[in-house]
């Protein structure tokens, strides 16, 4: 550790405006024109004692590396970091307070929001007793990320997650300005203490493949005064963990039904479908709202990911209340009557969103008859493509599930109870998430990595669509997209996050995890 920030590792909540004056804030102030984003990161991970690449993915999640020129985001967020003033959340006054930085700079200045960043994160690892050997470790910082995104809970180990996903993974990124900030992948083992999406999530009851993170009362209307007949695209300005805070925040008074993660499509509901979402106006009645998490003057939020894992949950949404498939009953936040917002933008690629919610587009089909965009709850009555599979695939296994007729029947039923006992899953019948992962990735258990392909790579790619709740493409070639989802696996299973699907990684798949 540098002797400067050796000096402070007791005393960070003392730091004054004049000792900064004579520190830290010197060097930013000085004009750097070569890699002013990249030494900004180096020298809040000095200042502060916060691993660089750290700092360099929490501010890859939250904004891309774009301080939007000091506009706020949905959250009243600003900067590359993020720093939030609002009601419920005031980071930006911390970080204020911390560094000795005036806010109209933390806002506006990419370098003193960035100093900022680093010494919320500091703050936070001080709060949970990390001491210098820990803040050497990459890993130990995961709590003290969880408490950046400003939710708790499930949500919050969401947000960390992706993170170190990004860490295993590795970035490459270029600034608004053309700057790039790379950080190497490397192996990760968070060390979790207890935080983790996979075991405190709850899964929606309308969308099982999405998790349940109700927003407060305060934003949205206990029932509906209109039939559903339309559902309505939004995208977030501001980060996927920030929205979901939002909404949680008693004092916004907006939310929304739905929103999608861009690095793999998560989706967390947060209004009953039979309520009604404070979200597009004079629509809201009427209407089911999807927030897509990003900012409407950069496309690349809208990931391959992302439009597959929302397309699916609109077909299945048009499916379940009888709202026809076109761009008249599905339609931009700017289409609905009343609104001046113009989400989700120009870049928003309505026709390759189409096609996959009709499936008339790569990826919307089920092609094999056991690849889906998503695996949805089975029961007994359920019937359909998805039952189909399921016989199939039970049947493989050695459980008679009778013909494959798809319609779930007593000898589907008994088979299912059957493959569930077997596997140390709760028997009852019901084909949820775990089961379906369980029982896509049954059979042999080959070492997969980057570069491999054949029907193991699929049976992969199925049960990690199953398992993560969004799109993985099952096409047979284990590519970067297969990577960054086994990598987000791993890492939200607390496995070691290196890509490489060993043992360990297929036991957890197999026992449902």
């Amino acid at each position: 550790m540098p002797p400067r920030a050796a000096a402070r590792t007791t005393l960070l909540a003392t730091l004054t405006a004049t000792v900064l004056a004579a520190t830290g804030n010197l060097a930013l102030a000085a004009a750097d024109t070569g890699h002013p984003t990249g030494r900004a990161f180096e020298r809040a991970a000095e200042e502060f004692d916060v691993p660089r690449d750290l700092l360099a993915a929490v501010g890859y999640g939250e904004t891309r590396l774009d301080g939007h020129e000091g506009h706020p985001s949905q959250a009243g967020g600003y900067g590359v970091m993020h720093l939030v003033d609002n009601p419920a959340h005031h980071t930006l006054e911390r970080a204020a307070a911390l560094t000795g930085e005036p806010l109209a700079a933390l806002r506006s200045d990419t370098a003193a929001n960035i100093l900022g960043g680093a010494a919320v994160l500091r703050g936070y690892a001080d709060k949970l007793g990390l001491d210098a050997r820990d803040r050497d470790d990459l890993d130990a910082w995961y709590p003290a990320v969880a408490r950046y995104s400003g939710t708790k809970g499930p949500a919050a180990a969401l947000y960390a997650d992706t993170v170190y996903t990004f860490l295993a993974d590795g970035l490459d990124a270029l600034t608004p300005d053309g700057e790039r900030i790379t950080v190497t992948g490397r192996p990760v083992s968070p060390r979790k203490e207890g935080l983790t999406a996979a075991d405190a999530g709850v899964p929606s009851t309308d969308y099982p493949a999405a998790l349940w993170v109700p927003a407060d009362p305060n934003n949205y209307a206990d029932g509906r005064t209109a039939k559903i007949d339309k559902i309505v695209v939004h995208v977030t300005q501001g980060s996927y963990a920030g929205s979901i805070s939002w909404f949680q925040d008693p004092v916004s008074e907006v939310s929304a039904h739905y929103v999608v993660r861009s690095s793999d499509g998560r989706i967390t509901q947060m209004v009953r479908d039979a309520d009604t979402a404070y979200h597009a106006r004079s629509a809201n009645a009427s209407s089911l709202g999807i927030e897509h998490e990003g900012f409407i003057d950069d496309p690349t939020w809208f990931t391959d990911a992302m439009y597959r894992s929302s397309a699916a949950l609109t077909a299945s949404l048009c499916d379940r209340y009888g709202i026809p498939k076109d761009r008249a009953h599905i339609i931009g936040h700017s289409e609905a009557p009343g609104n001046d917002h113009t989400d989700p933008g120009p870049y928003w690629d309505w026709n390759r969103y189409m096609e996959l919610v009709t499936g008339t587009g790569t990826g919307g089909g089920t092609r094999d008859g056991l690849s889906f965009t998503t695996y949805t709850t089975q029961r007994s009555g359920s019937t359909g493509p998805q039952v189909t599979a399921l016989q199939r695939l039970l049947n493989e296994q050695g459980y008679a599930a009778g013909a494959a007729d798809g319609s779930f029947g007593p000898a589907t039923a008994g088979a299912v109870t059957s493959f569930q006992a077997a596997h140390g899953l709760d028997a009852d019948g019901v084909v949820g998430a775990r089961t379906w992962t369980a029982l896509l990735s049954a059979g042999t258990t080959p070492v997969l990595a980057e570069g491999a392909t054949g029907e193991d790579v699929k049976r992969l790619q199925r049960a990690l669509t199953a398992a993560l709740g969004s799109t993985v493409d099952a096409d047979g070639g284990f590519g970067p997209a297969t990577a960054s989802a086994v990598r987000s696996y791993q890492t939200s299973r607390e496995l070691t996050a290196d890509g490489i699907v060993g043992t360990a990684t297929w036991a957890a798949l197999q026992a449902g995890r």
